[in-house]
């Protein structure tokens, strides 16, 4: 179930509370969105695991942070 407050973290339900859910949504936004290959630059790149990302263009898989695929 989705919350407006909460987004795809609403699944939880009235479990965790709201805090938590606020941050679990943040990471899931931001780690879901495509974001830019380093290799060929194209805005391919998909995570596939944890600390595991995908190009589907240049069809290059490397590692990299768990949800991003860097670490700052």
């Amino acid at each position: 179930m989705k919350t407006k407050k909460v987004g795809s973290a609403g699944r939880f339900g009235p479990r965790y509370g709201t805090k938590t859910k606020k941050i679990v949504k943040k990471i899931e936004s931001r780690m879901k969105k495509e974001r830019v290959c380093p290799y060929c630059e194209r805005t391919a790149l998909k995570r596939v695991a944890a600390g595991i990302w995908y190009c589907k263009k240049c069809k290059t898989k490397f590692a990299g942070a768990a949800y991003f695929p860097k670490s700052d």
